[in-house]
């Protein structure tokens, strides 16, 4: 049973600071709450106990989250948060996390089916994968047999055709953090921009199995930019809103 989960929200977001007024942008609000809370309460009701967010930029924000949920939320500084990338904040809970784990981008939304699909599944290594959404700045999965072989930004650094785009939620065994912290560490000699998924997860996946779970009709968005945001709020929430009534 998966107790814990971890919620990556360091990042500064500058290609949404017009619309975000020097928030982190999991507080982009298209409803009752912010986005990242929407997550929170999705993990709560699929039995998370105990969440952890990496914060980095304006850090203050998610103390309401941690008041609003005593108990079951915890803030992790990630005092380098402009000077790395996301490994570096997933490093930042290695000696809080304990045992298997869910861990999610915070600038994500997504239909609830996404996190019982996950979570059933029977692999304790698992990547969620949706079909192909054209929404721009796409990850792309390459997989072999169900497992993560590659990922990238441009489909042409791919070997085979990919599999589906990453959505930003994993499961995460403690075999698996392992690895990736073992990679991670060789790289944070050079530099600390290192990133969870197209490096660490792809490094680890040429000595463990990680399997990839595809939805090809999940209703999800990432939100990086202004058209992202435009097009969660315009298409995407409210079919997200239709389908969890």
């Amino acid at each position: 049973m998966i107790k814990e989960a971890v919620i990556l929200a360091a990042g500064m977001g500058t290609r949404l600071s017009d619309a975000m007024a020097e928030k982190p942008k999991g507080f982009i609000i298209f409803d009752r709450h912010p986005i990242i809370e929407e997550s929170i309460r999705k993990l709560l009701k699929h039995g998370i106990e105990r969440i952890w967010i990496v914060t980095g930029y304006e850090p203050q924000n998610f103390e309401i989250l941690t008041e609003k949920y005593p108990g079951n939320i915890q803030t992790i500084w990630n005092q380098e948060f402009e000077n790395s990338g996301t490994m570096y904040s997933l490093y930042c809970v290695r000696e809080y996390v304990n045992g298997l784990f869910l861990l999610l981008e915070s600038d994500i939304i997504y239909e609830e089916k996404a996190l019982k699909a996950v979570i059933n599944s029977p692999s304790d290594e698992c990547i969620l994968l949706s079909g192909f959404t054209k929404s721009g700045d796409e990850v792309f999965v390459e997989t072999k047999d169900n497992h993560l072989v590659g990922m990238s930004k441009e489909k042409e650094q791919l070997n085979s055709e990919p599999s589906g785009e990453l959505v930003g939620i994993v499961k995460v065994s403690p075999k698996l953090f392992a690895c990736m912290q073992r990679h991670a560490k060789e790289q944070f000699v050079h530099s600390l921009f290192y990133d969870y998924e197209t490096d660490a997860l792809v490094a680890a996946a040429k000595e463990i199995d990680i399997d990839c779970l595809v939805i090809e009709d999940l209703v999800w968005a990432e939100i990086d930019d202004e058209v992202h945001l435009k097009r969660a709020r315009d298409e995407i929430y409210p079919m997200i809103k239709v389908k969890e009534k």
